[in-house]
């Protein structure tokens, strides 16, 4: 029965994944099946953790945050938990041989969110999002290269790129409810009770640049993962558009997002190039 609570593990990590985020569940399934369950896996362990520092301001946070940081210390360690999503993660983390440095850098991005709310330097803002965002492409890439370290070397670098560009895209889409509702300011030397057009552009040319960095990895990822990693790129990118056309006095006002249709849109053109070979 063992295989019954597996199952239902990877149910509740995919259940976190189609109701926590639309788009990312939209480029996850089109992914191939082989590896689309690891990758609802490692969203539904990265979400709880981050819903623990971004959501639960009723309760103990830290306190929960550090059962939670016992938990998975328990699962990693016996490969099993009756918390199912870390039961679920465990099984990806172990399949793929995930460098637990990966794990360790996120939860410590994850902590600093419990008491860390102005990032000043480049190298707090740096780190903050290697731990929060990089890592995270970096564990997925272990899943879509299935556990190939020699191809995983190859587009580390890429994979990481493409995390941080998703990264600071949400970062400017939430700048409104991260410095208001969580008193948060995650880019460095801009003040966000004055943010201008400038520092919303040097930001937007930042962002450019890890993608420019980032497609030329998702060319090269196998064809099972190439399809469902490039819509989330498309999708990511057509959102960082609409923040570029956006006035900077509006963003720091309202989230911007992208309806349903237009992503319905993103997902029907990511489907005519790749199924023309046009990726």
């Amino acid at each position: 029965m063992k295989e019954l609570f597996d199952d239902i593990s990877y149910q509740c990590s995919k259940g976190v994944t189609t109701s926590y985020s639309t788009s990312f569940s939209l480029a996850t399934k089109m992914l191939d099946p082989k590896i689309r369950r690891d990758i609802y896996n490692i969203y539904g362990f990265v979400r709880f953790a981050d819903e623990i520092v971004d959501s639960f301001h009723d309760y103990p946070k830290e306190d929960l945050f550090n059962r939670f940081e016992q938990d998975l210390e328990h699962a990693l360690r016996d490969k099993i938990s009756l918390n199912p999503i870390l039961n679920s993660f465990q099984h990806t983390f172990h399949n793929y041989g995930i460098d637990r440095k990966l794990v360790d850098a996120f939860m410590r991005s994850m902590r600093w969110d419990l008491h860390k709310s102005v990032y000043l330097t480049d190298e707090d803002y740096k780190a903050y999002i290697y731990g929060s965002a990089d890592v995270v492409g970096l564990m997925c890439l272990k899943v879509f290269v299935h556990g190939d370290d020699e191809e995983y070397h190859r587009l580390k670098d890429a994979a990481m790129a493409l995390g941080s560009a998703f990264q600071k895209v949400n970062f400017m889409r939430d700048l409104k409810a991260d410095f208001e509702g969580l008193s948060r300011s995650y880019f460095p030397n801009i003040n966000l009770a004055d943010f201008s057009e400038e520092d919303k552009m040097n930001i937007v040319a930042e962002i450019e640049a890890d993608f420019k960095k980032g497609l030329e990895g998702i060319f090269q990822l196998p064809n099972s993962a190439r399809f469902g990693v490039y819509t989330a790129y498309k999708y990511y990118y057509r959102l960082l558009n609409k923040l570029k056309n956006t006035p900077s006095s509006n963003i720091i006002q309202a989230r911007i997002r992208v309806p349903n249709y237009e992503k319905m849109g993103v997902l029907a053109r990511s489907y005519v190039n790749y199924r023309f070979n046009l990726l």
